[in-house]
């Protein structure tokens, strides 16, 4: 089966934030990904950007960089929809890239919230119908893992009556903080091989 466009997209979009990350920074450390799962997801999605894994040991990993990054993986992986490995890729690149200070759709380099919103439905259904009320999905990740820690996080016993529902409910402001690569340059693999 020929990989999906829109899937090739996520991982271009999460791939150029990775690399945006700065000097020092390896995609492994960027996307949550060891480097056997990112030269299986480069080799599926980007054949022709094989430079990208140059440089890379065999034996990096993907340890985690916060204590809850495994817990939120396992809350991606128990909800996803088809049971493909672009799922379990996604779980690791979200949960890696979560940590990030900007909103979820920003740090995954993706073009707005409509393109995270979609990953979501089209990948983990389950965690779409459990966010019936469109919280903002960090939030909404976060307030999943306390709830099954037994955390209150909530100041008040509903989401109406608190007087913070606008930070977790309501657009997402901003821009996307890379630039996106293009269809052709996906197909080319022109937008990595660039960077």
């Amino acid at each position: 089966m020929a990989p999906d466009p829109f899937d090739r997209h996520l991982f271009a979009c999460a791939i150029a934030a990775a690399l945006a990350d700065g000097p020092g920074q390896t995609l492994t450390r960027g996307l949550g990904l060891s480097a056997l799962s990112l030269a299986a997801l480069i080799g599926r999605h980007f054949p022709r950007s094989s430079s990208l894994l140059a440089g890379l040991s065999a034996d990096e990993g993907d340890g985690c960089l916060a204590p809850e990054e495994p817990d939120l993986r396992s809350l991606l992986l128990e909800h996803r929809s088809r049971g493909l490995v672009e799922e379990e890729w996604l779980a690791h690149v979200i949960a890696r890239r979560a940590l990030g200070a900007n909103h979820l759709w920003q740090d995954l380099g993706l073009t707005s919230r409509a393109d995270l919103s979609a990953l979501m439905r089209r990948h983990f259904t389950g965690l779409v119908k459990l966010n019936g009320g469109d919280m903002k999905w960090k939030k909404f990740f976060y307030r999943q893992l306390c709830r099954r820690e037994g955390v209150a996080i909530c100041k008040s016993p509903n989401c109406e009556v608190c007087a913070d529902v606008g930070l977790c409910f309501g657009a997402e402001d901003g821009s996307a903080l890379v630039a996106s690569p293009t269809m052709s340059d996906l197909a080319q693999g022109r937008f990595i091989a660039n960077q």
